[in-house]
């Protein structure tokens, strides 16, 4: 896939509308996040917030509109092409990590590499390089036997491993006791501001999303700015 330099790099939405029969749950949002920076999406349950990712992923097909990372298009790709450019741009943070208990926090990390062909060994140096950056062990214990907070780590970690221009993270700390919910949000922005990464962060918590660069609430289906001196 070429990039496309007019495009640019980060995260560029525009015109994004979705609707599920009769309600409209987004309509014609526009939101770029340039790589580096950092976006919170707040708002009600139901509001269509993880919608909004889902679309970003291609996991939800917009009815209208065009979704961009790292400069290159992803609406309107077939599906084949769109997994591969997912995989290349995008990383993903769920609220429950969504890894695999049994396996170590290396060999968690490192799937998405293998997946995609690398070298075992690069791809499990990369892996422990990455869970050194964020402070989670890396030896042979399994990951479902590490802290909730080392867990989600992990899951940051995971979803950095391919380097992408774009994370999302979906509720990154909703399962968290506080202390755990400090360090990995923490963690999560300043590793994204470290690697040049574009991160999209939908939260009911205040406190994270106070960390971005810009926030928002999703309201009746359309972004409004959160203006920094409401905030304070």
């Amino acid at each position: 896939m070429t990039r496309n330099p007019s495009l640019g790099g980060g995260l560029q939405i525009q015109g994004l509308s979705y609707q599920v029969g009769d309600r409209v749950l987004l309509n014609k949002v526009d939101l770029t996040v340039a790589p580096g920076e950092s976006a919170a999406i707040t708002g009600p349950s139901g509001s269509g917030k993880s919608t909004l990712l889902m679309c970003v992923l291609g996991l939800v097909r917009p009815d209208s509109g065009t979704i961009a990372a790292g400069g290159h298009r992803l609406t309107g790709l077939l599906p084949s092409a769109l997994a591969k450019a997912r995989r290349k741009h995008l990383g993903m943070v769920f609220q429950f990590g969504e890894l695999l208990p049994e396996l170590t926090p290396v060999e968690n990390v490192s799937l998405p590499m293998l997946l995609d062909g690398a070298d075992h060994h690069r791809a499990y140096e990369a892996a422990t390089q990455l869970l050194e950056e964020l402070g989670v062990p890396h030896g042979s214990t399994p990951t479902g036997m590490l802290s909730g907070g080392e867990r989600q780590r992990t899951a940051v970690a995971r979803a950095l491993i391919a380097q992408p221009s774009v994370l999302l993270a979906d509720e990154p700390t909703g399962a968290l006791d506080p202390e755990s919910r400090e360090n990995v949000a923490d963690q999560l922005f300043r590793i994204c501001r470290e690697r040049d990464c574009a991160l999209l962060v939908v939260t009911h918590d205040p406190a994270v999303a106070e960390r971005a660069s810009e926030v928002f609430q999703l309201q009746e289906s359309v972004l409004v700015p959160v203006d920094r001196e409401v905030r304070a």
